[in-house]
């Protein structure tokens, strides 16, 4: 029991000093190669991966042809893992289900009897309770698998020899789709239409040079099992299809039922590819719970074979469109596929390769199937042509013939050296049954030779000809087309193509958020919070130490605020964004980019239709739209130039037609509206001339109706048009000493 583990010292210990560097690159990349050879990539000639391959093969040779008996998915995942694939058995199975599945395949390689899982993502039944047997296109793709047109490799203990890849006579790649992950690269193919496919591939043959937006003549796009709309322009699809890499958005297709009264409800008929109803539905829910979408009601799922998701909206005034827009941008209505196609060329090096590249080299491996076949055929007709010469002779001298075999003991030499036959045709006479020499006549014998012999002509005509080769090849692919035409019912097209409707980003924005009524409050130290409901009396309102309240204001969660600062830069919050009422609020530099050399001027609720006055302590200004003040990043707007001592130091809403303005040294100036240039940005332009000081106060107002202000007191005060004569000049005048009665503030409210 004491005995050391550690070898014996002293003495050889067998163990050799590695570089752990090079051992784990070495390790590492040949685990890299494997992933990337044998798991993830499918190859471009048949679009399967290693174990698709085998679960297709191991039924090809369990004979469960389309037309013959299912059988326990237990007998096949056994004869898979146990003959070809090493591996674990719910892979094998798992591999196999999806193959099957009508929702994940476009066109189903394994035709499952059973429980084999649903679009609700719910998984299938065990395999010693499924059963499956090959679809069409299981036997399309394995099309003359015996008639040696692909190489053959031992399996992984050399017992069984398992095929390299399959013929494929079925544009498997891009019909069925592909996904995977291996080490450093993915791949990541939708799934498209048989019909379209065939048709490029026609036209390649005609036109190897085609472009890939030629090529999109007659591949729209992809084609998913489950439907849906595919809303990208065609020009970002022929990027995609021309580079290899891209990716669709995908929408759920929806339509609006009527449900009398003028009320109406929505129907989601078809969802995006991949996406598990069930888990769509509980988003949906979640969202509805966190109130996201205060536009929808309800969600219920009334599936059966058919999906029917239902969403009742809030009232009958809702516009559908923006509800569904809300959605989309949401929940998983709407999903992005992408393309990555990184295939194994050649089944050896793995490449991102373009639509017409992968047509391209699938058409190749056709055209090589045929040639192998055709050889092989070759060779059968040969092999059968000396047999037939072999039965002539025998017809021929019949008499001769039972006679040597009967009295010679070794017949087969004997007969070769009378009659000068080969081998092949002495054993082939000696192996006929006696019941088949009342058939052995010679004209039946001179026919299977003609017609033999004519078909070899052909097929050597074939052969050296590679016109004759594509002729034959595109006739294959028509008669596949045929097959999976878009007359038929797998072969139609469930994929749709639209352009996202063009709709108001603002109202969808709106349609997110839930609208209820807020207080915003900005401190004196820059603190912001949203208090619930509009409260009229913040003055009780707890606050930081040595920070107060500078200003507050109504708004509801559906607002933008805007937030001006003494540097001249607007930012922009939502309301249902802004921290919640409870405690102090937080820091607006925490929220924006604000300089630290820089306060909040003034905030205010936006509102798109009215323009504002921007001011400068030193008495330079200008008008802005206040649509251009929006900013939708953190780092804000800069809207007014200011630089220090200088700052902004007050924004108007402009209204009337003339502006007043006050300057610290108690001079007013009342000057037309139209004098004030509009901005988007800039310097501005002196309103109004100082020796020293700056601006106090400015107010817009229609000469008309006069000029108002109010002092400490709470009186109000007006000039007429008439009285203000003596205080009407040109923009930049210096002004004159403020009329009697207005406030020392120097504020139009004291």
């Amino acid at each position: 029991m004491g005995q050391s583990l550690l070898p014996p010292s002293g003495g050889d210990d067998h163990t050799v000093p590695v570089d752990l560097k090079a051992a784990l690159e070495e390790r590492y990349l040949a685990y890299a190669l494997s992933t990337i050879m044998h798991r993830a990539l499918p190859d471009v000639r048949d679009g399967l991966k290693p174990v698709h391959r085998r679960i297709v093969h191991a039924m090809s040779e369990m004979g469960l042809r389309s037309n013959s008996s299912f059988k326990k998915c237990a007998r096949i995942v056994g004869d898979v893992i146990g003959k070809f694939h090493p591996h674990g058995d719910q892979s094998v199975y798992d591999a196999l289900v999806r193959l099957a599945q009508d929702f994940s395949q476009r066109y189903p390689i394994v035709d499952g009897q059973g429980n084999f899982g649903n679009i609700d993502g719910d998984s299938a039944a065990a395999y010693r309770y499924t059963e499956a047997r090959m679809t069409d296109v299981a036997s399309l793709l394995l099309e003359g698998i015996d008639q040696d047109a692909v190489d053959f490799r031992p399996t992984y203990n050399e017992e069984d020899q398992e095929p390299v890849v399959m013929p494929g006579a079925f544009p498997n790649l891009l019909a069925n789709g592909a996904s995977g992950i291996a080490v450093g690269m993915a791949t990541s193919i939708p799934p498209h239409n048989a019909h379209e496919l065939c048709d490029a591939a026609l036209h390649l043959i005609r036109h190897p040079e085609a472009s890939v937006e030629k090529l999109m003549d007659f591949v729209q796009g992809p084609d998913l099992p489950t439907g849906g709309i595919i809303i990208d322009s065609r020009e970002s699809m022929v990027e995609a299809y021309k580079t290899g890499r891209g990716g669709f958005r995908v929408r759920a297709k929806w339509e609006v039922e009527d449900t009398g009264r003028g009320g109406y409800q929505i129907i989601v008929t078809e969802i995006p590819f991949q996406v598990q109803k069930s888990r769509l539905i509980e988003k949906i829910a979640e969202l509805l719970i966190a109130r996201k979408l205060p536009l929808l009601e309800d969600v219920r799922d009334e599936s059966a074979e058919d999906v029917r998701l239902v969403l009742v909206p809030k009232s009958r005034s809702v516009d559908p469109t923006i509800l569904m827009e809300s959605l989309f941008k949401l929940s998983e209505l709407e999903n992005r596929i992408p393309l990555n196609m990184n295939v194994l060329s050649m089944g050896r090096v793995p490449r991102v390769m373009a639509l017409n590249e992968v047509l391209l080299e699938w058409l190749q491996h056709r055209r090589e199937v045929l040639q192998r076949r055709s050889r092989f055929r070759l060779a059968a007709i040969d092999r059968r042509l000396e047999i037939l010469g072999g039965y002539l002779v025998a017809y021929l001298n019949l008499d001769e013939v039972i006679r040597i075999i009967r009295e010679e003991d070794e017949p087969k030499p004997a007969l070769m050296a009378r009659f000068t036959l080969t081998d092949l045709q002495a054993e082939s006479i000696l192996n006929m049954r006696l019941r088949s020499l009342r058939k052995l006549e010679e004209f039946e014998i001179r026919t299977e030779f003609d017609a033999l012999s004519k078909e070899k002509a052909e097929i050597e005509a074939l052969l050296s000809s590679d016109e004759k080769q594509w002729q034959t090849v595109a006739w294959e692919i028509g008669e596949v087309k045929k097959k999976f035409a878009k007359a038929t019912a797998i072969g139609r097209r469930r994929t749709q193509f639209a352009l996202a409707p063009d709709t108001d980003l603002e109202a969808i924005q709106q349609a997110m958020i839930e609208k209820e009524p807020i207080t915003v409050v900005i401190s004196e130290k820059g603190w912001i919070r949203a208090l619930k409901g509009h409260i009229a009396d913040v003055s009780a309102l707890p606050f930081k130490e040595g920070d107060s309240l500078k200003l507050s204001f109504p708004a509801s969660t559906t607002d933008r605020i805007l937030i001006v600062t003494t540097g001249g830069k607007a930012y922009t919050l939502g309301g249902d964004k802004l921290p919640g009422g409870r405690g102090h609020g937080e820091p607006l530099r925490i929220m924006v980019d604000m300089e630290n050399d820089q306060d909040v001027l003034t905030a205010f609720v936006h509102d798109a239709g009215r323009k504002l006055i921007i001011s400068s302590a030193a008495g330079n200004g200008f008008v802005v739209q206040e649509t251009e003040m929006v900013a939708n990043t953190r780092k804000g707007k800069q809207i007014m130039n200011v630089g220090m001592p200088d700052e902004a130091k007050l924004v108007i809403p402009v209204k009337g037609d003339h502006v007043a303005i006050v300057g610290e040294n108690r001079k007013l100036l009342v000057f037309p509206l139209a004098q004030l240039p509009e901005m988007t940005r800039g310097k501005g332009v002196r309103l109004q001339r100082y020796k020293d000081g700056g601006v106090s106060d400015i107010r817009c107002f229609a000469i008309a109706d006069g000029l108002t202000w109010s002092d400490s007191a709470g009186r109000s005060f007006i000039k007429s048009s008439d009285e203000l004569i003596e205080w009407l000049g040109d923009r930049a005048s210096a002004g004159r000493v403020v009329p009697k009665g207005f406030p020392r503030s120097g504020k139009f409210t004291g």
